[in-house]
């Protein structure tokens, strides 16, 4: 479903991403760990194709991002929903157009069915009765979980998620990945998740992959990773402070 293949990313002089080779398959779910600036959001922001790289290629579906125009890019991108790491919603629009803000661009639907839609999507997530309220009345969690009803709210192929439990307390991080689970098994969506959150890349992932030095040098079922010998992975899942990772290569 999703593929890179030797994707080289650079910024200036800071070569972030060096050869990334990843494979995603349909319905499996991926988490990509790796530290704060490492490249994990460069990752997906070329899968979306929101950046070209310098050199590798981007399949979506086996359609080689490279060889699209900008028509061809929005069409690709009507296959995801994004979970952003701050929600991202809009401050002056109500809960149900946030999360109905895809359809009211992209269909033809009446505005009482998008919002019908909104609110189907949001009992999904367990937020029903909140169509009407602004992002200004909303926890945290609950904004994240509005941000999750829009990333479904178009029935995606593939789910992004952009470090979806930072800033939340642990129980609500666990609503949330409870949530992204369920997503996945009710919905049988692709999906791809950046996180340094290990207990939350345990429950959600299919598969684990690390990214260090800007290769991916470890990939995993959950058990596997919890298990490696790889001192570079076992630093960074255990959170030693000692060890090969040092703070000028994070």
């Amino acid at each position: 479903m999703i593929e890179l293949a030797g994707i080289h990313k650079s910024f200036g002089s800071n070569h972030v991403l060096r050869g990334v080779d990843l494979k995603v398959k349909k319905g499996e779910s991926v988490v990509v760990i790796g530290g704060s600036g490492s490249g994990k959001s460069v990752i997906l922001k070329h899968i979306i194709g929101l950046l070209k790289p310098d050199s590798g290629k981007v399949f979506i579906d086996s359609t080689d991002l490279s060889g699209l125009d900008e028509d061809g890019l929005s069409n690709i991108r009507k296959k995801f929903g994004m979970l952003f790491q701050s929600a991202a919603l809009f401050d002056s629009m109500r809960v149900w157009e946030n999360v109905g803000f895809g359809l009211l661009r992209h269909s033809e639907m009446s505005n009482d069915e998008v919002r019908e839609a909104a609110s189907q999507k949001l009992r999904l997530v367990g937020l029903a009765g909140v169509e009407d309220l602004m992002p200004s009345e909303l926890s945290g969690g609950m904004r994240k979980r509005v941000g999750l009803a829009r990333a479904i709210a178009m029935e995606p192929e593939i789910l992004l998620y952009d470090e979806p439990t930072t800033g939340l307390d642990p129980i609500m991080a666990d609503v949330i990945d409870v949530l992204i689970v369920e997503m996945r098994e009710r919905l049988n969506v692709t999906s791809i998740a950046i996180t340094h959150d290990m207990k939350s890349a345990y429950k959600i992932a299919d598969r684990i992959a690390m990214l260090y030095n800007g290769v991916i040098i470890s990939e995993g079922t959950p058990d596997e990773i919890k298990n490696t010998a790889d001192p570079v992975v076992r630093q960074f899942i255990e959170g030693n402070a000692e060890g090969p990772i040092t703070l000028e290569r994070i």
